[in-house]
Order: structure tokens, then sequence, then C-alpha cells
């Protein structure tokens, strides 16, 4: 079920850009960082009122304002009345799409139930998906940009995470496919696959399990959320305006 609320003004002309999982991470440094490009935010999140409050905060900051829908992106009408209430709310286009909600759950194929790893699939690829299709839809008069958020483990598989990687080779796989699709349109889309990053989900990882993997990074550090969001803002934008189907790694160099 869709709950809206709006936590912040949002009558000015600005640009309006969507942002899934804003509430946190990367969701959240991309939210900053397109209100600092000159965007008004829409934030789709299951998070309650403490992540979204502070998203606003640092959106309001940056000169944007914000208004959050809490939505469940692998519910297929959740994101329909999402999508139906931000199109309606002021009569704005919608100009950029980010898809960037996303959960693991890892654990070794041998042991990994069933629905463990449809939970997976559900929110990184499903709910991808049908983000991009009502984008698609919102976007197919006036153009726009959808930016995709991948992973590292989602060009090279990773062991104990398979139901994680096979979801991320999807996002890669359904960008390429999507830009071919509606580049007529005049819409872009593209992803952006970061390396290991310092928010919750890194956090969470064995301490020395995460300095062994840093030991394999060139730059020998994870990234901060914001440069992943720099990467995102370009593609988003018409800095990036002749660049589409693209998935541009952000790793350190990782996968160089």
């Amino acid at each position: 079920m869709v709950e809206e609320k709006i936590v912040a003004d949002q009558s000015s002309a600005r640009p309006v850009a969507l942002i899934t999982g804003a509430s946190r991470g990367i969701g959240q440094s991309s939210a900053v960082a397109m209100a600092e490009a000159g965007f008004d935010i829409v934030g789709f999140s299951q998070s309650g009122d403490s992540g979204n409050s502070e998203t606003c905060r640092l959106v309001n900051l940056a000169g944007g304002a914000y208004v959050t829908h809490k939505v469940n992106v692998a519910v297929e009408s959740d994101v329909r009345s999402a999508f139906r209430s931000l199109l309606t709310a002021n009569g704005r286009r919608l100009h950029a799409v980010v898809v960037s909600a996303g959960i693991t759950s890892d654990g070794l194929a041998a042991t990994m139930s069933a629905d463990r790893f449809d939970s997976v699939i559900a929110v990184n690829l499903r709910g991808t998906f049908l983000v991009c299709r009502e984008a698609i839809k919102a976007m197919r008069k006036t153009g726009g940009a959808i930016v995709l958020l991948s992973s590292t483990s989602g060009v090279s598989g990773q062991a104990g995470q398979v139901n994680y990687s096979a979801s991320k080779g999807g996002v890669n796989a359904m960008t390429q496919a999507l830009a071919k699709e509606v580049a007529g349109l005049g819409i872009r889309v593209n992803a952006v696959a970061p390396g290991f990053t310092e928010t919750d989900m890194f956090r969470r990882m064995d301490v020395k399990a995460r300095n062994g993997l840093i030991q394999h990074i060139p730059l020998q550090r994870v990234a901060k959320p914001e440069e992943v969001a720099r990467a995102v803002r370009f593609l988003a934008t018409e800095e990036s305006s002749y660049i589409t189907g693209q998935i541009l790694p952000v790793d350190g160099g990782l996968t160089a």
C-alpha cells in the first residue's frame, strides 16, 4: 500500500527527479546531488520518517524541495499508485528517474532457500522493471533520463551472492535492452555499478571480511556514497546527453 507524505513544498518550477531508496545510502546521496544540480526530488522509500526527514533536510540545504511516498517497489499496485500521485501533483513533468532501491540476503547457493533467492530478485530486478515501466510511460512524450543502480557483483558474480549477483546482472541487461527500446522517445537509460561503498549494507559485513576486500581495490579504500551519487547525477542530467545503454563502474579500479 502506498502512503504519501509531503515533507516540503514542491511548487517551484525546478525540474523533478524521482529517486527510489531515497531515505539512505546511495539513494539519499543521489537525492542531494540532484538537488544541487537544480532538481526538486520525489522519493520512493519503505523507510520510516527518520530517514526521509534527514533526506528532506539535506535536499532543502541543497536548494531543493522533497516529497516522499512510502512504496514497496516489488508490489505493482504500489508503484502504479505512487506514479499516479506523482504525475497529478501540480501537473509537473518528470525529468529524471534514479532506481536505487535494493537489498541483499547473502548465503551459499547450496543452502539458500527459494524464498531468500526470490526476495532479492523481487526488489532488485522486478522492482527495477516496475519503476522503469511506469517511468517510460510518464516520459514517452517528453523524454528524460533513467539511471539504474547495478553493482560490480552484476559484472562479475560473487560467491555467496548468487541471488544479488543474478539480480544485478539482470539490471545490466535490462539497461541495455531498455536503452534500445526507448531511444526513439528521447529517453536515455544507463546504469552505475558501484563497488564496495560505505553504506549500511557494507557496514553490516564482518570487519575482517571488509578489510580483506579493501586489499583487492586498487585505490585501497571503499567509495563514499556521494562519489557514486556524482556519477548518478552525470548520467541523469544533460551532461551525458549522448550516452545511453552504458554500465559505468564506480569501483576504485576493482574491475579494471
